[in-house]
């Protein structure tokens, strides 16, 4: 969530293996920066390859982005104070926008084992806490083992990043990034949340529900601070704002092929 002033956005590349499209995209979003990895191989052997390739990726994708029926908790919301949204930031992908479509959303929050069990507890709690303040808007279970978790969170200091125009390293204090993977030839997608260790207290609670806020599918920033998905972090950080459900409640109304049998 550190300082940035925009959201730059790196042209999605696609890979074409044996007559079908393998579409193989790892998307990265934290401290105010959206950024798109592909795996692609070039014929002189250059290769990018994504934080997160999976065999069983995407064979082809659905034509017609569909929308998805309102959760019944986003569908009840209304706001009674028109205070607006702030959906024209929010930036689709290839694939629609990242709608979960299957409830409850499960989460998994690995405890750190670097720190002593104390702060092991204390952070996980904090981190719990910022994203348990979804749940009233989208049904949320907590989940013991990874491999079933829909989105995990990890404390972990994100790589650094070097911005467009400058040759200097830039520490990020979170990153949130997603894959998506077929199963049952569904396309899906599952999320991974990367928080800086240096993030402790209320800055923590913050990190977590903003970077929460972009796994629930809200990928893009608010220009207000009174904002949860602010893009910079502040000193007093905004909790869960009414701009902030009206903007998620509008992303579930749109079109997705996530969900979808491909």
């Amino acid at each position: 969530m550190g300082r940035i002033t925009q959201h730059p956005i790196v042209n999605t590349l696609i890979n074409l293996v044996s007559r079908r499209l393998i579409t193989a995209l790892a998307l990265f979003i934290g401290t105010g920066l959206l950024i798109i990895f592909t795996n692609i191989q070039s014929s002189n052997g250059f290769t990018i390859i994504p934080e997160y390739v999976h065999s069983d990726l995407i064979i082809s994708l659905p034509t017609s982005p569909k929308p998805h029926p309102l959760p019944p908790t986003l569908a009840q919301w209304q706001d009674n104070t028109h205070s607006g949204d702030y959906f024209s930031q929010v930036t689709t992908t290839q694939v629609g926008y990242l709608v979960w479509s299957q409830f409850p959303i499960r989460v998994y929050v690995e405890t750190p084992k670097a720190i002593s069990e104390k702060q092991a507890q204390a952070w996980v709690n904090g981190v719990l806490q910022g994203v348990q303040e979804w749940s009233t808007y989208l049904p949320l279970k907590v989940v013991e083992q990874s491999e079933i978790a829909d989105i995990t969170i990890v404390q972990k200091a994100p790589p650094l990043q070097i911005f467009p125009g400058s040759n200097i390293p830039r520490a990020r204090s979170a990153q949130t990034t997603y894959e998506l993977y077929t199963s049952n030839k569904v396309l899906s997608h599952r999320f991974t949340i990367l928080l800086s260790p240096s993030q402790t207290g209320e800055y923590l609670i913050a990190a977590a529900r903003h970077e929460f806020g972009h796994a629930l599918g809200i990928w893009g920033h608010s220009p207000l601070q009174t904002d949860a998905l602010y893009f910079s972090q502040v000193r007093n950080p905004s909790p869960i704002s009414p701009r902030d459900v009206n903007t998620l409640k509008r992303v579930y109304e749109q079109p997705t092929t996530l969900g979808w049998s491909l």
